[in-house]
Order: C-alpha cells, then structure tokens, then sequence
C-alpha cells in the first residue's frame, strides 16, 4: 500500500511540474502519469544512489547543493527513457529539469506531509 501512495505522490508531483514549469511536457492520461512516475521511482531507486556516491566530493564542497543537479538529472533520464517507452513526457533541457526537480521535490515534500506513517508509530 505504501509503494501504491508513493507512486500516486510522484504522479501528482510530476503532474505538478508539467503545469507550473515550461519546458516540461506530458500528454496523455493519469495511467500514462503513474508509469511515468514509476519510471521515476525506478531511477531514484537504482541510479540515484550511485550518481550520489560518485559526486559526493561535490555533493561536500558545495554543502548539499549539488542535490538538485542530481535531482534535475534524475528528471531527463525519465524524459529520455519515457520517450523511448513511448510515454509522452519530455523535458526540454537542463534549466526546466532544474526548476521541475524543484517543484517534484517541493510537491513530494507537502503530499507526504499529509500521509500517516506507520513507521513513525
């Protein structure tokens, strides 16, 4: 069930993005969303990690910051493999990955705040 509300939440934040920032662009249904935002889940999943480990000098140096590099490489990977899935998100270049990753995190952050953990108990 957790995974299930996690999706949901990346779903509707990466919803959110495709409104609020231009260059970030999803056509099709809330179905086509969720496998997007599965995709997404994926790659921070697997990749995430290991871009985080090998960029940690950077990730030191500028205090944390680079985190939201990481954050809009994270969001053209999924535009380039929900491409060749045939998903229909795309994501113009780096500057709307930047501000998209930012709305994603933001929109992630409030929608998780609304949902009980049953970790926290």
């Amino acid at each position: 069930m957790r995974f299930l509300i996690r999706l949901l939440i990346n779903a509707a934040a990466l919803w959110a993005a495709t409104r609020l920032i231009p260059g970030i662009a999803y056509e099709g249904g809330w179905p086509g969303l969720v496998l997007v935002a599965l995709v997404f889940g994926v790659l921070n999943a697997v990749i995430r990690p290991i871009l985080g480990l090998l960029t940690c000098p950077l990730q030191i140096l500028t205090l944390g910051l680079f985190t939201l590099v990481l954050n809009a490489v994270m969001l053209l990977l999924t535009s380039s493999i929900s491409g060749a899935l045939g998903l229909q998100f795309s994501v113009a270049g780096f500057a709307p990955a930047f501000w998209g990753a930012l709305v994603v995190s933001i929109v992630s952050f409030l929608l998780t705040l609304f949902v009980k953990d049953e970790k926290r108990r």
